[in-house]
Order: structure tokens, then C-alpha cells, then sequence
């Protein structure tokens, strides 16, 4: 980006190396915000980024990285050499898996600083440096504890001392780095204040145990911001790193990232689409379940969007990019989380609030009892400074602090341990005051995958139909073929072998089986074919109806049978539900599955719903939700 002049205003972005917590984005925008000339300060801990509006006639760049840098945390431009717009700057941000290097590409040097663990560097907890020091002080506390048990209290007050030492040092660090960015006043300071004080009035047992702990909930908030972090990657890997572009040479593969809006693309069968668009050539059924939720490939044919990231399952299709990677729809998804996650929960924004009164307080209530009884009362000065240390151990808000990170983090890692995905504090917060619950269909009331709920005989035996479909189907990858498969194989059926099995591009299949041309594919292919009858067409609509995708099997203009699939509910998600109606909860279903389907699930599940959404449709809801959910 070229240079700016000096009395413009520019939306700028860097990346930030250090951040694990909500407390180290709070940081770093009320740094920047006293800054003249800066404003708008948005700070995302997952995508570890920071972008800002910036008139260069108050303060610089370079002014800009100077004071992110005295907190503790590295600042690099998101382009090379360079700060520049946000917008670019999202795109390498988690958007993209290639932003974010692996260990192994990683060179020592680029490890973060202060025991901050960078999404950058996948390490496990106790590789990490905040890690080693909880693991060190805990080392050195169980160890004064043994001491003071088996040898005498003096030796274990040495031991004590040293651990407090260790896990103090790099609150320490941080602290004189924010008083020398101008916030003298923080937690970091208050907790070096009171170990420090603690040490001295010889309580350096319980000192060395605070510290110890606020170490903890440091590292547990550190690992929880990381297994979100890699959430957002692997959603961000789901797009391919290379796309088949169409050019006046010929095919060549070139980096998805750089398709332009207008550019043709290639996407063979078993590929995933590199990028939003329209089909311009050829005829496929899509697995949008990655985007969508929609458990069962739909037929795509020229004029139809599809999306990023989604599996072309069957022909070989030409696609013209409709929107940039940096807009493509699972960008648009991973922006959508970021957001989420950056809303706060009240307790941390009140403890934010609480913290600026509360501790310059009582940093001077101590200094006021250590100096006005020695200097209006002749009182003994030892006496008062021993009494205004121990105000200030015992002022510290260290069940705040420590509580507030620790719990939310043990939160968030208890619910994903029970497939419960909880985005940030403020949604643990809000459960209790929950009066509307919103689902996503796919996986999470249902099974997220087809299976066989019917078989209706026509002109053959249930067994039969489901014999022959097996051997025209032995040989595909699709997700209606291998549920099928499945099934057979439950009912220990045994499958004929099949010759010249041919896959019929968003129809279905056919091949040879016992001298014979078998076809298995869709009621509108055996109604091309001329293989259709009143009695079939009931059967198919009645299916249809409860929302189940119908395949039939048929042989010349014979329809032998029906086979019904779809994806079922969970064994428990009709007891949840009750349950959440039981609270007095009201509960609904959104879903990017057509309205058949959806209406077949709800119905059966007792609950309401909304269908055909696309990710943004459903955070549309939710806000909906939540705005009726206050009023």
C-alpha cells in the first residue's frame, strides 16, 4: 500500500502474535484508544488481528507497533513490509489455513513472547511457556509444602518465596509494560503489588498460592482460546488450497486464493468447489453439508449457485467465480464466529469496569493507613506498613480474577467434551436467562448421515430390491450408496455381482446384474424413462411427504421397488426438547435442508422450525431470537 498523507484518515490492520485471552485484546485497545488520532479499535484474539482507523498527524505507525509491542505482544504488518487495510487483512487472517504456519515451518524465533501461546504454533499446553512456569511453580509449592512438613518452617519460607518469585515474574513484565503504555492501574499491577506486599509481612505461603492459581486460569484460558482457534482453521481448511482454472492454454492449477469474480474453474468429481459461484456446464449432485447442514447431495445444473467448500460427488462441472476468497461463503462463516466470540460476557465487562475504580482504591486506602497514623498519631511506622500490606493482600480481587477465566474456561471445555459448542462467556451467562433455544438440524438433532428408513416392493420382494439396488451400487462413494450399502449389509443379504456400472450425473446409477440392465436412481430418471406407474407415483409421494429422499429401482420400464432414505433423528433429541419445554424454553430448528424435510424432522421431534437458511439466514434468526428474547 502506498504511503498516505499525513492528514487522511486509513482503516488499517496488523497481525498480533500473544493474545489468548479477552484480558489481552482489553489491553491492547485501551492502549490505542488513548492515542490521538486513533480510533475505532477492534481487536479479535482469534484471528489474532488488529485493525484501526488512523490519522497519522496524531499518531504514526510506527507509534502504533511501538506501544502494542511495550505490552508484551508481537505486531507485524499483514502485508509485507507493511500495515494495510482491514479487509485485507481478515483475508489472512483465519480465513485461510495457509496464514497460519505449521511447527515445523516455524523458526525458533518466531515463538511468542511472555508465555503468550500464538495460534501460529500448535504446542501443547505444558510446551508452552506459561505452561512451564504453572508447572515449575507448582513444582516449587508442592515442594515447600513437603519441606514444611518433614525439615522446618524457615527452610519452606524460602521455598515459598522462591516460587512466588517465579510465577510473579511475568505478571510483573506485563504490568510495568502497561503502566509505561499509561494504565497503571491493572490487574497485573495489583497482583505484583499484593505478592510483593505479601512476601514482606512473611505470608509467603498464601502469596505463592495466589500466584499460583492466577497462573492456572491463565493457562486455561490460553488453552481454550487455542481449541478455538483451531475450530475456525479446520473450518477455513475446508477449502481447497488450488483450483483447476480455465484459461486459453488449457487447464492450469493455480492458488485458489487468487480467483477472481468472472474466472472459470474445472471441478471434477470428488473435488470440493475452490470457490463461490454459478454452473455454467454439466450436471452433479453437491454435498453442501460443510455449508448448509444439508445431509443429502443436492442436483446442481447450469444457472445454480454453489458454494466453497462444497464436494462435487458426481460429472465433472465448469464454474464461474461469483465472489472473491476473501468473501466466499465459509470467509463470510469464520467472520460470523469471530464475532461471537468477541462478544464479552457481563461479568467480564463488569470486572473491566469494576477493576478501574476498584484497585486505584485500594492502592490508596493502604497508602493512606501506612502514612496517617505514624504522621498524625506518632504510631509505629513498622507497625502501619505491616497493617496497609496486609489491606493490600487482602484487597486484591484475586477470586475475581482468577475465577472469572477459570470457570469460563472450564465451561466452555466441559461442554465441548459433551458436544456442546459455546462461543465465548457471555453465552454461558446468558443460558441462565435462556427463553428460546435454536438448533441446527444436521448432526446435531439428527444422526448427520442417510439411512434406509423404507422399502416398498412394487413388481419384486422387499429382499430383492434391495439385492439388486446393492449390486448396481456396490461400486459408489455417494452418501445414498454407502447407506444403503450399510443397510443391506445389516440384513446380511447377499449382493450379486455387477458388470459396466455406469454413474448417470445427477440421476443415478445403472449396470448389468444377472443378464439384466438394473437401473437405481431418482423418481424423475424412471420417469424418463418411461418406468413409472400409478402405484409407484403414490408410494414416492407419500415418501416424499415425510421428508424422506426416494430412490427407485427398476429394470427396463418395470419399477421393481422403492428404497426411502433419510437422515433420523437422534436417540436423545426428542427427550432434550421435552426437556427444554419443561423449562419453560421454547425450542427451534434451523436449517439449511429444504421445508419437506424439515417440517418431517420437527414434526417428530415436537418442535418448531425454519428451513432453506444459509449460515447467514441463521445468525439472522438468532439475533431475531435474541432481540425478542429482552424485550
Amino acid at each position: 500500500m502506498n504511503d498516505i498523507e499525513t492528514n487522511s484518515t486509513a482503516e488499517l490492520c496488523w497481525n498480533v502474535a500473544g493474545m489468548d485471552c479477552g484480558g489481552c485484546a482489553a489491553k491492547i485497545r485501551s492502549a490505542l484508544e488513548r492515542l490521538p488520532g486513533v480510533s475505532e479499535v477492534r481487536v479479535s484474539v482469534m484471528s489474532e488481528s488488529l485493525s484501526l482507523h488512523l490519522e497519522e498527524s496524531g499518531t504514526s505507525r510506527s507509534g502504533i507497533e511501538a506501544t502494542v509491542k511495550k505490552l508484551g505482544y508481537d505486531l507485524t504488518p499483514a502485508a509485507a513490509g507493511q500495515a494495510q487495510p482491514a479487509a485485507a487483512c481478515q483475508a489472512q487472517a483465519c480465513c485461510s489455513a495457509a496464514s497460519h504456519p505449521t511447527p515445523e515451518s516455524m523458526e525458533p524465533s518466531a515463538a511468542p513472547k511472555h508465555g503468550h501461546a500464538s495460534a501460529a504454533v500448535e504446542q501443547r499446553w505444558y510446551r508452552t511457556a506459561k505452561g512451564r512456569f504453572v508447572l515449575g511453580t507448582g513444582l516449587l509449592l508442592a515442594l515447600a509444602w513437603a519441606t514444611k512438613l518433614t525439615i522446618a518452617d524457615a527452610t519452606a519460607f524460602w521455598a515459598f518465596s522462591l516460587a512466588t518469585l517465579i510465577g510473579v515474574a511475568p505478571i510483573a513484565r506485563r504490568a510495568f509494560a502497561a503502566l509505561r503504555a499509561g494504565m497503571p492501574f491493572t490487574i497485573e499491577m495489583l497482583m505484583t503489588i499484593a505478592a510483593s506486599g505479601a512476601l514482606l509481612i512473611g505470608a509467603a505461603e498464601e502469596a505463592s498460592l495466589v500466584v499460583f492459581l492466577f497462573a492456572v486460569g491463565e493457562v486455561l484460558e490460553g488453552f481454550a482460546a487455542n481449541r478455538a482457534r483451531a475450530g475456525i482453521r479446520a473450518l477455513g481448511a475446508l477449502v481447497p488450497k488450488t483450483a483447476r482454472l480455465e484459461t486459453d492454454g488449457g487447464i492450469v492449477m493455480v492458488d485458489a486464493e487468487r480467483l477472481e469474480v468472472g474466472q472459470v474453474v474445472q471441478v471434477r468429481p470428488g473435488d470440493r468447489i475452490p470457490a463461490d459461484g454459478d454452473i455454467i456446464e454439466g450436471t452433479s449432485g453437491i454435498d453442501e453439508s460443510p455449508v448448509t447442514g444439508e445431509s443429502v447431495p443436492v442436483t446442481k445444473t447450469p444457472g445454480d449457485a454453489v458454494f466453497a467448500a462444497s464436494i462435487n460427488t458426481e460429472g465433472t462441472l465448469r464454474v464461474v467465480v461469483t465472489r472473491p476468497a476473501a468473501d466466499n461463503t465459509i470467509a463470510r462463516i469464520i467472520r460470523l464466529v469471530e464475532e461471537a466470540e468477541a462478544s464479552r460476557a457481563p461479568t467480564e465487562r463488569f470486572i473491566d469496569r469494576f477493576s478501574r475504580y476498584y484497585m486505584p482504591a485500594i492502592v490508596g486506602v493502604a497508602i493512606l493507613v501506612a502514612l496517617l497514623p505514624p504522621l498524625l498519631y506518632g504510631q509505629p511506622w513498622d507497625t502501619w506498613i505491616y497493617r496497609a500490606l496486609a489491606l493490600l493482600l487482602i484487597g486484591c480481587p484475586c477470586a475475581l480474577v482468577i475465577s472469572v477465566p477459570a470457570s469460563i474456561a472450564s465451561a466452555l471445555y466441559a461442554g465441548t467434551r459433551r458436544g456442546l459448542l459455546m462461543k465465548g462467556g457471555a453465552v454461558i451467562e446468558t443460558a441462565a436467562k435462556t427463553r428460546y433455544v435454536a438448533f441446527d438440524k444436521t448432526g446435531t438433532l439428527t444422526r448427520g448421515r442417510p439411512a434406509v428408513t423404507d422399502v416398498v416392493g412394487l413388481a419384486a420382494g422387499d429382499r430383492e430390491v434391495l439385492r439388486l439396488a446393492a449390486a448396481v451400487e456396490a461400486g459408489s462413494s455417494h452418501p445414498l450408496a454407502e447407506a444403503l450399502l450399510a443397510h443391506v449389509e445389516s440384513k446380511a443379504i447377499p449382493v450379486p455381482a455387477a458388470t459396466g456400472a455406469r454413474a448417470l450425473a445427477g440421476l443415478g446409477m445403472e449396470a448389468e446384474v444377472e443378464g439384466d440392465l438394473v437401473r437405481v436412481g431418482s423418481p424423475r430418471f424412471a420417469t424418463r424413462q418411461d418406468a413409472m406407474n400409478p402405484e409407484a407415483e403414490s408410494a414416492i409421494a407419500a415418501l416424499e411427504n415425510d421428508g424422506k429422499t426416494v430412490v427407485v429401482v427398476f429394470r427396463r420400464e418395470t419399477p421393481l421397488g422403492l428404497i426411502a432414505l433419510r437422515d433420523e433423528p437422534r436417540p436423545d433429541a426428542a427427550a432434550a426438547i421435552a426437556g427444554l419445554k419443561s423449562l419453560g424454553i421454547q425450542p427451534l430448528m434451523l436449517t439449511g435442508d429444504n421445508p419437506r424435510t424439515a417440517a418431517a424432522i420437527a414434526d417428530q421431534l415436537g418442535l418448531d422450525y425454519r428451513a432453506g437458511l444459509m449460515p447467514d439466514d441463521k445468525v439472522a434468526a438468532v439475533r431475531e431470537l435474541a432481540a425478542r428474547g429482552r424485550s
